[in-house]
């Protein structure tokens, strides 16, 4: 297994400043859905590890998906991760020190597209939910009926394999509680990275109900959270979400929503049409958004129509790049 490629060389890709100071600083863009993009590229998705067996099976194309998003503009590209961990890689027979290494991978990976362009392209390692893992659905639920000791052992390895591996934050996301979200922050505090807090919501709640003055109410004061907001959302409900964590927490936000439609779960689907419109980020800037993107179904097209919207007035292309985003 491991390596399927050469190792990243530790200064490959690597980004001049912290993604706080570039947050600091302006607006800074995200890639956008890792799976649809995958299987864009015809890539099946239907194992229980989702894009995590690629880890193993394709990382090429991983890294390729990857490639696409820088190439669209992407400044920040979330690693292969989400849906990774030793049990569920266990099941697949693989050992822990097997699992260990394609932990790393997911961020070398990230790094090595990073490297590709000579601009500064931040590597978020992505930490999922509880829920995510158990690939049922329970993400868009929460309330697992685990406490939060026992959420904090099972993220736990998780962070600590990907902390190992260098990357430059962690992205906490797709939180559907405030459980989770404290199991998850205590835990990522352990390791000393920067990270982003981001739920996945319903209107002005978590997904499993909470309000969202008190799910980002967690974030506050915590000097390594860098941005806390939502993703994997309805863009309509980011709206509002993005005024709120502003207002609670005083940080810079991260919105990243879906592209508007709807998985059916039944028919193994998607359904309903794109309300994702890129002119949105025109108020979500406003209201405190830093940290912009898309989650599912949002692709590198969409990801090149926001490249140019933040684009400062009079600028050839993204700060400290060179030349225009590439959307092919």
């Amino acid at each position: 297994m491991p390596p399927a490629h050469e190792p990243v060389p530790s200064s490959a890709g690597r980004p001049s400043r912290p993604l706080a100071a570039a947050l600091a600083a302006g607006t800074v863009l995200l890639d956008g859905g890792l799976s649809n993009q995958l299987e864009a590229q015809g890539c099946d998705l239907s194992d229980a590890l989702w894009s995590a067996r690629l880890l193993a099976d394709g990382p090429g194309q991983i890294e390729a998906a990857h490639t696409a998003y820088v190439r669209a503009g992407a400044q920040v590209l979330i690693t292969a991760s989400y849906q990774a961990s030793f049990e569920g890689f266990g099941r697949r027979g693989t050992g822990r020190a097997e699992a260990a290494a394609l932990f790393a991978r997911s961020v070398g990976l990230a790094r090595r597209a990073a490297g590709a362009v000579q601009r500064d392209v931040w590597v978020a390692a992505s930490v999922g939910p509880y829920g995510a893992v158990t690939a049922d659905g329970a993400e868009y639920r929460g309330r697992y009926g685990l406490s939060v000791r026992e959420l904090e052992r099972f993220h736990r390895p998780r962070i600590e394999a990907l902390a190992a591996a260098g990357p430059d934050v962690l992205a906490l996301e797709t939180v559907p509680d405030t459980d989770e979200a404290q199991a998850l922050l205590r835990v990522a505090e352990e390791c000393g990275l920067p990270v982003w807090l981001s739920y996945t919501v319903a209107g002005s709640q978590t997904r499993a109900g909470q309000p969202l003055e008190e799910a980002f109410g967690l974030a506050a004061g915590r000097e390594g959270v860098v941005a806390v907001g939502v993703n994997c959302c309805d863009p309509a409900d980011a709206d509002r979400a993005v005024r709120t964590a502003a207002e609670v927490t005083g940080k810079p936000v991260v919105v990243y929503p879906n592209s508007g439609e709807r998985w059916d779960a039944e028919g193994r689907g998607w359904t309903g049409g794109v309300t994702f419109e890129p002119g949105r980020v025109r108020g979500w800037q406003a209201d405190g958004a830093r940290l912009v993107g898309g989650c599912c179904r949002v692709g590198p097209a969409t990801i090149a129509e926001l490249a140019v919207l933040l684009r400062p007035p009079g600028a050839h292309g993204l700060e400290g790049g060179e030349g225009e985003p590439e959307t092919e």
